[in-house]
């Protein structure tokens, strides 16, 4: 099995909080880019979403704290699709500093949804095999 996707990521001192370390809401947006990287290695831009009436939404997430991040930590946010059956798929990102150490694990359920029905596709695979210029990117 491939390495999952990452994205390098520089903590900035604006992104801390009172107590020196990163907020907690930054983890979100530090995966959040993650992910729409990754669409973007895979060829799928948002303007290609939007013309196909498609989005990704996010049903459920899950943050586990392990490490403290400090400004100027540089880190890497990595991003695994897992296909399931079904309407939703998982994601799963972890953020790694430079020494190996694992400072969170975000886990996500999500889905695709179709904008004019405002509803989730039924098969958000095949959904993103047809989108992807390499669909490979997603493991599929």
């Amino acid at each position: 099995m491939s390495e999952p996707f990452s994205v390098p990521v520089t903590v900035r001192g604006y992104e801390t909080d009172t107590q020196g370390h990163l907020n907690q809401s930054v983890y979100l947006n530090y995966a959040e880019h993650a992910r729409w990287s990754m669409l973007q290695e895979a060829g799928i831009r948002q303007a290609d979403l939007v013309s196909r009436r498609v989005g990704p939404v996010a049903l459920e997430t899950t943050i586990r704290f392990r490490r403290e991040l400090l400004a100027g930590d540089e880190v890497t946010v990595s991003c695994a699709f897992e296909w399931g059956e079904g309407k939703t798929f998982r994601i799963r990102q972890v953020i790694t500093k430079a020494d190996g150490t694992v400072a969170a694990e975000v886990e996500a359920v999500s889905g695709l949804m179709d904008l004019s029905e405002r509803r989730l596709v039924p098969d958000p695979r095949q959904r993103f095999k047809e989108l992807a210029a390499r669909p490979e990117v997603f493991g599929l």
